[in-house]
């Protein structure tokens, strides 16, 4: 049931529209994904897709599909080849006009929707910072990086306070996905609905405030700025942009894009509006096919950004990779691309930082930038991480399973399975995607998919 509040603030905010709101609520949640360009087209995934998709509007690799579908269940989910992600939650990014190379930031990151997004549009150029303060979400977060093949991301686990600290007038692009009291997604979330209270919304407009100061200083001058939430509370929407704006005389709203049922801000909605709140977006669930969000575009008046602070400026902790013999020896036998980076390591285990990072010194970093493997004595061996973000092309050994071989579901299981005669490490694809390492030993690969990933419910795979 519907707190009473809020269906009281809604009717007046609705009107006349207020029944078809309410009627959208006896509807089934919209269910989407996203195909993960790093891995491949979207067109080609459509011509192997296991089950039924409808294109998203304003996503051209966002797709609805059925609710008998079970895309979470399927070897291209562990694949990494798309992102389960609800449908209006995939407008944001695009409104950040994002270009390969550019320096980004995802203040508010998890569970890595977003971020995985800003990633696949960035094409492996530049560099990625996605933050998140809850350390058990940012290990989620960490996880979906992974997964995806993300080569150029950073994971920190900082307050935006402690960034704002560092990273002065950095950023080309920024997001930030606010902390908001859920009204959008009262119909894919309950409890969220449970949780609600008018002193929460207030909490959350005040923390949103705060946020938002913080990465207003992060980013460059002619930067640009996205603020979303998936709430209907114009405390929370309008009236955040209002007073943000009002704090921030050096940033503006520009018009953020539009499809067939996203509509414009209120800015009769926000106290003492603000220039431009019309050109804010939101998305209603009973215009769109989708949940409730709400989307501002703020742009940094200015020229060229003043230059890195000396703290941001440079990445002074890597190492040469002819420190990594180990490493250097698996390169050359089995990878037919040559990965491009600093090397860092972290106790045993060796990362590639891409060469635009910052210094990271003194953050809290889940994650440097790519994870190759583990440094043991004598030997390299290569991460989950790194054969995820390879491409069947890229190895010198491949074992390419089809999606119905039981073969596929029993690697996923953790199972040693039968191959071709030989030795040495395989990367272990599933219709061409990749999916793993495997170690050939005689006629036996050995498994090395990682333990906390294995699982049973793939049975189902005939």
């Amino acid at each position: 049931m519907l707190p009473q509040k809020f269906t009281e603030r809604m009717q007046d905010m609705l009107g006349e529209e207020y029944p078809a709101f309410l009627e959208s609520y006896k509807e089934d949640r919209i269910q989407g994904l996203r195909v993960n360009t790093l891995k491949g087209t979207a067109a080609d995934f459509l011509t192997r897709a296991p089950f039924s998709l409808e294109p998203i509007p304003w996503s051209q690799s966002g797709f609805y599909y059925d609710s008998a579908s079970q895309p979470g269940k399927h070897p291209y989910h562990e694949a990494g080849v798309y992102y389960i992600q609800e449908p209006s939650a995939m407008a944001a990014v695009i409104q950040l006009d994002i270009q390969p190379g550019q320096r980004v930031l995802d203040l508010c990151a998890a569970p890595g929707g977003k971020s995985t997004q800003i990633a696949a549009a960035m094409e492996g150029s530049g560099i990625l910072i996605s933050n998140e303060i809850h350390p058990a979400r940012a290990k989620i977060l960490s996880e979906n990086v992974e997964r995806m093949g993300i080569v150029n991301a950073v994971v920190t686990n900082e307050s935006p306070d402690r960034l704002a600290e560092r990273f002065t007038d950095y950023f080309d692009r920024i997001l930030v996905d606010a902390p908001c009291s859920g009204e959008g997604m009262f119909r894919k979330n309950p409890e969220a609905c449970e949780q609600w209270s008018e002193a929460n919304v207030k909490l959350c407009a005040a923390r949103q405030d705060e946020i938002l100061d913080y990465a207003a200083g992060m980013l460059e001058p002619g930067g640009r700025m996205v603020y979303s939430t998936c709430t209907f509370a114009p405390e929370e929407d309008e009236g955040t942009a209002c007073r943000f704006l009002r704090r921030h005389g050096e940033f503006s709203l520009a018009c953020a894009n539009r499809w067939p049922g996203f509509d414009p801000g209120c800015p009769e909605w926000a106290d003492g509006p603000a220039e431009g709140l019309e050109q804010t977006v939101r998305l209603w669930p009973h215009h769109v096919r989708g949940e409730g969000h709400f989307i501002a575009v703020f742009e940094k008046t200015g020229g060229d950004a003043p230059g890195m602070p000396e703290a941001a400026s440079a990445f002074k902790e890597g190492m040469p990779e002819t420190d990594f013999p180990d490493y250097l020896g698996f390169k050359r036998q089995y990878l037919q691309y040559a990965p491009e980076g600093i090397c860092l390591t972290f106790g045993d285990q060796l990362y590639l930082v891409p060469q635009t990072t910052p210094s990271l010194k003194g953050l809290k970093v889940l994650r440097p930038g790519l994870h190759l493997g583990t440094l043991k004595k004598n030997r390299f061996e290569p991460s989950h991480a790194l054969a995820l973000s390879m491409r069947a092309g890229q190895a010198a050994n491949i074992l390419n399973l089809e999606s119905a071989d039981k073969r596929t579901t029993a690697y996923i299981n953790g199972e040693a399975i039968p191959a071709c005669e030989g030795r040495g490490w395989y990367l272990i694809t599933v219709d061409g995607y990749s999916l793993g390492w495997g170690k050939l030993s005689g006629a036996i690969m050995k498994n090395h998919y990682p333990k906390g990933l294995r699982k049973n419910l793939l049975r189902s795979v005939k």
